[in-house]
């Protein structure tokens, strides 16, 4: 059974005891290092690091011809991004605080318990990883683009704060570490998912589950699969999710709704990589690399007992927050043309002209929805549009059932400016008539019809309004 590959670069594990290199081998190979080297020559270390990148090293201090103090201090200077662990049968503390000052990552204590070996290598590759995370994401901040746009080309924008989490994504995506994408329903979690995968270069494919819909006993089922026999009906065995991801990303939507029994079992599998199929007595390794995506607060669900707070802070270990619609209002021309041309072309037809007042309403509407909202509407719109010109009235109608104006006096509940603060002198009502439609043509950008629906009222009696202001001077 293959294992997870927990680092890209080998382990070498040095000592002139033969047995040792055998048995400390065979136990990190079964924890997921793809990779172990062994060397029972010191002298043969150096060479080997000229030769091919090491990224941990389990060094014996005892050794002929070269100790592995004396070692130890050459790869802290030549190769001081190599972790080296130190395990020996050498039980003095001044040893052991040299070795740690010589740069040392561990010290372990013959003979050494598996748990305690595979913990130390595990903690050394976390470091080394995310040292160079750590290097790649200053790199990738510094710029204004991401290095690799075509990543990213399923994702429609202009905003600066999608382009920032594009460099992030860039910075982590290599990392074997969970990711927590988390953001309004609609605003392209799956989307940020996949090109997470893309960008990671994994040779798997991405597989996507929505968890809000499995109860305790189908999710173990669909993850972790079962053994023959493990419950009636179970003729044969079966492969769950984890194992057909292989060495892909796992993609987990909705993942604050999980129960906690559910939330144990996923933070089994992302502390050690381990998951038990129903039914069976042994342990399988994943090698999948885990994504999550929710549209909760999980943070304030861990600090009310609704959410683990183990899991939450090794889910967040990679953290995306996803902006909604309206604060990303650049892009919304950019959105409502894509839209428009894929609908069109869905229904076999030429895309529709789009009228400039389109933009004014959009710019005006809080999307509660978000990018999920306005391709809808942009479809509707699209399918109900006779001519070339893309028709308003379903986007109007749209827009008002979801209280953007105030329509048979209804009163609105979706504007995009937060409420107005009065200042100590309190206008009269013809000064607060005349900032209100001053403020509504504004936003609507001199669009009469655009601003009479900002404030409820009909263009008609705008006009009227409009009229009166200039015939008494204002």
């Amino acid at each position: 059974m293959r294992t997870k590959a927990l680092n890209p670069l080998p382990i070498l594990l040095v000592d002139d005891e033969s047995q040792i290199l055998h048995s400390a081998s065979l136990v990190l190979r079964g924890a997921g290092h793809a990779e172990v080297l062994t060397l029972d020559d010191s002298r043969a270390v150096l060479p080997l690091l000229a030769e091919r990148p090491v990224g941990v090293i389990v060094l014996d201090l005892t050794m002929p011809h070269l100790s592995g103090l004396a070692l130890l201090a050459s790869i802290a200077a030549e190769y001081p991004e190599i972790a080296v662990i130190v395990m020996t049968a050498t039980n003095d503390l001044p040893t052991a605080v040299e070795c740690m000052r010589n740069g040392a990552s561990d010290y372990l204590l013959k003979p050494v318990e598996r748990d305690c070996l595979v913990a130390a290598v595990r903690r050394a590759v976390e470091a080394r990883l995310l040292r160079a995370e750590l290097l790649s994401l200053k790199d990738c901040l510094l710029a204004n683009q991401p290095h690799q746009p075509s990543r990213f080309e399923e994702i429609v924008t202009q905003s600066s704060a999608m382009f920032a989490i594009f460099r992030y994504i860039e910075a982590v995506a290599a990392s074997p570490q969970p990711v927590l994408i988390s953001g309004e329903t609609g605003t392209g979690k799956e989307l940020i998912a996949r090109a997470l995968h893309r960008q990671s270069g994994r040779p798997g494919e991405l597989v996507a589950v929505n968890v809000a819909g499995l109860d305790d006993n189908l999710f173990a089922d669909t993850l972790f699969g079962h053994a023959k026999g493990s419950f009636t009906g179970a003729d044969r065995a079966r492969d769950g999710l984890i194992a057909s991801t292989g060495d892909g990303t796992l993609f987990l939507d909705e993942i604050g709704d999980l129960s906690i029994a559910l939330q144990v079992k996923l933070l089994r599998l992302l502390q050690d990589g381990s998951y038990y199929p129903i039914g069976a007595d042994r342990p399988r390794q994943s090698r999948a690399r885990i994504v999550v995506a929710t549209h909760c607060d999980v943070k304030r669900q861990a600090e009310q007992g609704g959410f683990r707070k183990d899991l939450y802070f090794r889910l967040r270990t990679h953290h995306i927050q996803l902006p909604p619609l309206r604060e990303r209002r650049e892009d919304l021309p950019q959105l409502t043309l894509h839209f428009v041309e894929k609908a069109a072309a869905s229904l076999g037809r030429p895309a529709p002209n789009v009228p400039p007042a389109l933009f004014q309403w959009l710019e005006n509407y809080r999307f509660p929805g978000n990018i999920r909202e306005l391709e809808g509407l942009m479809f509707d719109a699209v399918a109900r549009s006779q001519g070339s010109v893309l028709s308003l009235q379903s986007v109007k109608d749209a827009i008002a059932d979801e209280g953007f104006g105030n329509r048979s006096g209804d009163a609105a509940v979706e504007f995009a400016a937060p409420a107005a603060e009065f200042p100590e002198r309190l206008p009269t009502l013809k000064e607060a008539e005349e900032a209100l439609i001053g403020e509504a043509l504004r936003r609507a950008q001199g669009n009469q019809g655009v601003a009479a629906g900002l404030l409820g009222i009909s263009r008609q009696a705008l006009n009227k309004r409009l009229t009166r202001r200039d015939a008494d001077g204002f």
